[in-house]
């Protein structure tokens, strides 16, 4: 890829390509003009601390780069959580929405655009689904999931009404809504925040034998999972397990609905994860990297026999569907498909297994993960997060997960000299603590 300023200013709605860089260069500098212990203490002062994330305060980004306020360029291996799969500042996107937001932003779902048909038909013949249901963020694509689920499991299951359920799996991270925390084994996502949701409960993830007894309760409507744990630390369930899914979803008449805002878009190295197995969901959850990083942009897939139980006045969203966010996602997938994304996620990925397998067992007890969705598992007597302040040192930024397991997932852009330079700084970070 072209570097961003080569590409980015190519008259730009009308602007000469001189003033756009000047522009840009100005916006640079203006950005990192603070330094980054003032940046912490501006947030701590400032803001809720519902986060504790790592000290380094990013001002710049493009492609797998980020810049901090001092000017030290890291590679960015958390993607934001595979929200930039296209890179930082992916300049055909940048594009997309100066175009359209000298246009038309908003107009709320009280009109028609002239753009939300045309990213439906564009997003409903990739992924091979009748419609569309546009959202903002990936925990408002799960909690419309789970609403449609329920109204299809009342009018067209004939499940009782009130008594509808949804099977969800240990593990499973979708958002910190109450229904999301509803549905969590994780206490620090749970604890103190009930009453809860009813009709949601829990099996283990990756155990057909568990989903088998629960799908029999006639007042399921639906199984919701992620193809691949992410926030859980990069869980891969056994080959086979997602056509289990599917069969006993089919043959007891329940919804699957799975959640691909993080493993969806090419970032396993398919388009979606569940194309490792060839099997479609009843209903798809997509956000983060649909829009890359630009904007907030989410929704579900579903076919008509389930879509169309939602009448008007039952469900939306003031910003969803928006003109702004329809032509950034539009460009955001056409990216992704015509750069290759997913076969470079495939390739690439094998390589940094490959190599992250090579570390000493003593410390990285487990290397796993599809295409450059991945993850180490640290021996529990050394600290994880220690290691990724380590590598932030040595110009790498990744974070924990539930505190020893440390997710790789770069930009699904970058190259096999750059994932090589990677693999270099992770090993020699990990050879330290190495006996």
């Amino acid at each position: 890829m072209e570097p961003l300023t080569r590409i980015m200013f190519r008259n730009v709605g009308g602007i000469s390509k001189g003033k756009w860089l000047n522009l840009f260069r100005q916006s640079e500098k203006n950005s990192c003009t603070i330094t980054s212990q003032e940046v912490f203490d501006r947030e701590s002062k400032y803001g809720a601390h519902n986060y504790h994330p790592l000290p380094v305060a990013l001002c710049r980004g493009e492609g797998v780069f980020m810049w901090d306020t001092e000017g030290k360029r890291y590679y960015d291996f958390l993607s934001a959580y595979s929200a930039v799969n296209q890179g930082h500042c992916h300049p055909r996107i940048y594009r997309a929405l100066v175009e359209q937001g000298k246009l038309l932003t908003l107009t709320s779902r009280a009109f028609y655009s002239d753009v939300l048909g045309e990213f439906e038909e564009h997003v409903t013949k990739l992924f091979g689904y009748e419609k569309w249901l546009p959202m903002n963020t990936g925990v408002e694509g799960g909690e419309t999931a789970c609403k449609l689920a329920r109204r299809w499991g009342y009018a067209c299951k004939g499940i009782p009404k009130n008594r509808a359920k949804i099977i969800f799996v240990e593990g499973n991270f979708w958002g910190r809504t109450m229904s999301a925390v509803s549905s969590s084994t994780d206490p620090t996502s749970y604890e103190n925040f009930g009453p809860f949701m009813p009709g949601f409960e829990l099996i283990p993830y990756d155990d057909l034998e568990a989903l088998r007894r629960a799908v029999t309760d006639p007042d399921v409507c639906a199984f919701m999972v992620e193809p691949i744990q992410g926030e859980a630390g990069v869980v891969v369930p056994k080959d086979g397990y997602l056509k289990g899914v599917r069969e006993l979803c089919t043959k007891n008449n329940v919804l699957w609905i799975a959640d691909e805002v993080q493993t969806g878009l090419a970032r396993t190295g398919k388009r979606l994860a569940v194309d490792h197995e060839n099997v479609k969901p009843d209903i798809l959850i997509l956000g983060k990297a649909l829009s890359g990083g630009f904007y907030p942009v989410s929704g579900i897939l579903a076919n008509d026999n389930i879509m169309l139980t939602i009448k008007p006045g039952e469900h939306g969203s003031t910003y969803g569907g928006n003109p702004l966010g329809c032509k950034i996602a539009m460009e955001a997938l056409r990216v992704l498909e015509e750069e290759k994304l997913a076969e470079n996620a495939e390739k690439l990925g094998r390589i940094l297994r490959a190599e992250l397998g090579k570390l000493p067992k003593d410390v990285v007890t487990l290397v796993r993960g599809k295409g450059l969705l991945n993850a180490i598992v640290i021996n529990e007597k050394f600290d994880a997060m220690e290691i990724c302040l380590k590598m932030k040192d040595a110009s790498l930024l990744a974070k924990p997960t539930h505190g020893h397991i440390i997710r790789l997932a770069p930009p699904l852009v970058i190259t096999e000299p750059q994932i090589r330079e990677c693999v270099d700084i992770i090993s020699k970070t990990i050879l330290e603590y190495a006996k």
